[in-house]
């Protein structure tokens, strides 16, 4: 199975695949013009028509091996060609002559052929990021103490329970996207990282193509006293050419937000403000911060481009839901009947 890892270990662990690719130099990318103007709508608000997208080598938070959040041209080179080295590599062909694997070892899972992560760093106004966190200056989500034993709460809750459906994770039960994908933050996964704007005066939609879910935000108005959503309440409005976005109010199962490459945890009540700001004609300005004073001893921001891509965006067809989680649920319930049996015969004996 590959296992893609963006910057996540890069530096150590493909260091025998680097020793084997020609790095040549490469110059940073050009910065964005300030004096920009961007397409406007009939009632003169700028455009984010077209399909974009959040594909990407750079991750959430950053990594021990690439300390600094502005990596050189060089450095950047190494990252991006040892990640196509790592993929190529796992994408050879298996030994036909291994055999099957063995009862209860890991067979693996699609190749890369299926993934959509992005061959390139995130580039910020000529700067290659090798996390999107820019504060704290660590590139690290600020966890309190209380937000750690929180933290420690789900997973003590969580993990291996095959109990309740509802307490699976959205990857396995189809509901919204893992990895926080559509709901805010937005962040990008292995794949599935469009998104699409639909806009009007009174509302935009912000289209993730991962479930194909759309969040409304309702421009100019308040929260509401709803129950919580998947992907939270969003009141919106313009602060000059950006658009802003406040959301809190997500449902409960909107809180574990894993990826193989990030993981972090919201509550209903934490706030999400984004800042949307269209500064070429292939990029939107993506940032980002979180406020949430029972898990985090500070506000977090995040910064990130939002790519021109090539579209339309086909449905998203989650079938786990189908088939992986029952299957999930009627597997522990083998095993707890299998237990009961060695039980009662060790107690027979």
């Amino acid at each position: 199975m590959v296992k893609s890892s963006g910057l996540r270990g890069l530096g150590v662990a493909v260091c025998a695949v680097f020793a084997a690719v020609s790095v040549s130099a490469q110059e940073a990318p050009a910065k964005w013009d300030p004096n920009y103007e961007p397409p406007r709508l009939s009632n003169g608000k700028p455009s984010f028509a077209g399909i974009w997208s959040k594909a990407s080598l750079t991750t959430l938070e950053r990594t021990e091996d690439w300390p600094n959040l502005v990596l050189t041209p060089e450095e950047a080179r190494i990252i991006e060609a040892g990640n196509a080295a790592f993929m190529a590599a796992g994408d050879a062909p298996t030994d036909p002559d291994e055999g099957a694997p063995k009862a209860g070892e890991d067979p693996g899972g699609y190749n890369s052929f299926w993934f959509d992560q992005g061959e390139h760093l995130g580039v910020v106004d000529g700067e290659y990021r090798s996390s999107w966190i820019v504060d704290p200056a660590d590139g690290k989500l600020p966890y309190s103490e209380n937000g750690r034993k929180i933290l420690g709460a789900w997973f003590a809750k969580s993990r291996g329970n095959f109990d309740d459906p509802e307490i699976r994770p959205n990857g396995e039960r189809c509901t919204v996207g893992f990895g926080s994908s559509g709901t805010p933050p937005m962040l990008n996964v292995l794949y599935n990282n469009h998104i699409q704007f639909y806009q009007a005066d009174d509302v935009i939609s912000i289209l993730a193509e991962m479930n194909h879910n759309a969040r409304m935000v309702r421009m100019g108005g308040e929260f509401r006293d709803v129950p919580d959503q998947w992907m939270g309440d969003s009141v919106g409005h313009w602060d000059g050419d950006t658009l802003v976005v406040k959301t809190t109010g997500f449902h409960p199962g909107s809180s574990s937000r894993g990826a193989i490459r990030h993981y972090l945890y919201l509550q209903p009540t934490s706030v999400v403000e984004e800042r949307f700001t269209r500064v070429a004609d292939d990029v939107i300005f993506y940032e980002f911060t979180v406020t949430d004073p029972e898990l985090y001893t500070q506000p977090w921001k995040g910064e990130m481009p939002l790519w021109a891509a090539e579209g339309p965006i086909y449905e998203y067809a989650c079938h786990e839901g189908n088939h992986a989680l029952p299957g999930i649920l009627r597997g522990a319930r083998v095993k707890e009947a299998d237990a009961a049996k060695a039980a009662a015969s060790s107690g027979g004996e």
